[in-house]
């Protein structure tokens, strides 16, 4: 620890500057105990809070910048992407649309405080057209009010902490140790969170194909779309479907035959918004509600075919 102590003091910045770049872009790698003992280093004059403070806003518009950059280009495409290497549960990318289509570029002032949130924000951003010249300032200002905090809360209690960096140094080669370990518990319980989803998220679904057949032999399915407000901006929906945004309930469908049948979709990696609504539904005793497997990229796909064929 002596050692990890000195690197501190030599590459200070540049720890901190890695580490804040590797949380922004999306890595399970904490920053802010680096920002806040950054902060208690700068309290005793250790440190420059100004550089801290420079070098974790260029580090936060470099990967907002680049999130932003990869949403104008691939638009939905790196949501989902980011849903499906994500260590929370699918629906993640869901809520997080959902925050931002209630506050708009001002939730990117608080989006790095919300962990999912701060990654998704940006190439949200970017999908959803936000001029450049309105992203960057609110970038700039989220990344300092948040960088900001963590250093004040660094100089603020920075006694308690040289407190704690005391005991760790007379611990050697075991605080890294026990940093480790409560690191991979950490990934070990995120990962039996999703594990655990997954699982109950089991049920059966239907295909595109057999979709189409219930349409066409007149069973008239019921069609609903799990999508998030923010997803229905970037993509229309299938026609006819049904908007079940996740403030609704599924109290709104009782009216309905509990044999009817119903299919449910949406656009996120292993239908899980659509399994999780479909699963509210099978609660109130609905027998026939089933995922669309591939949701609404599978379904757009079916009708890319289809006027392909008849061209």
């Amino acid at each position: 620890m002596p050692a990890l102590i000195a690197l501190l003091h030599t590459y200070g910045l540049w720890i901190v500057f890695a580490n804040v770049l590797l949380e922004q872009a999306g890595l399970p790698v904490p920053a802010y105990p680096a920002l806040i003992v950054a902060g208690a280093l700068a309290a005793n004059h250790e440190f420059s809070w100004v550089a801290c403070l420079a070098v974790s806003l260029l580090a936060c518009l470099i990967s907002d910048m680049t999130w932003y950059a990869a949403g104008q280009r691939y638009g939905k495409r790196i949501l989902t992407v980011l849903c499906r290497v994500s260590l929370s549960p699918d629906y993640c990318v869901s809520h997080t649309e959902d925050l931002f289509s209630r506050w708009g570029v001002k939730s990117l002032l608080v989006a790095k405080f919300i962990p999912g949130f701060n990654t998704i924000a940006p190439p949200l951003s970017g999908a959803l057209g936000i001029r450049r010249a309105v992203f960057i300032p609110f970038s700039i200002a989220g990344a300092f009010l948040w960088a900001g905090t963590g250093l004040a809360i660094g100089a603020i209690f920075h006694s308690s902490i040289d407190a704690v960096l005391g005991v760790l140094s007379t611990m050697g080669s075991a605080a890294l140790i026990g940093i480790g370990v409560v690191l991979a518990v950490f990934l070990f319980l995120k990962y039996r969170e999703r594990r655990r989803f997954m699982l109950e998220l089991r049920m059966a679904r239907i295909s595109v194909a057999e979709l189409r057949d219930l349409m066409d032999g007149g069973m008239d399915p019921v069609v609903i779309d799990a999508r998030s407000t923010t997803a229905r901006l970037l993509e229309p929906p299938i026609p006819g479907a049904i908007l079940f945004a996740h403030g609704d309930h599924a109290e709104a469908f009782d009216a309905l035959s509990r044999e009817h049948p119903i299919v449910v979709y949406c656009s996120c990696p292993n239908e899980a918004s659509a399994a999780a609504v479909a699963r509210k539904l099978v609660a109130r005793g609905f027998r026939q509600v089933r995922p669309l497997v591939g949701g609404l990229d599978a379904w757009n796909a079916t009708v890319v075919v289809s006027v392909g064929a008849h061209a």
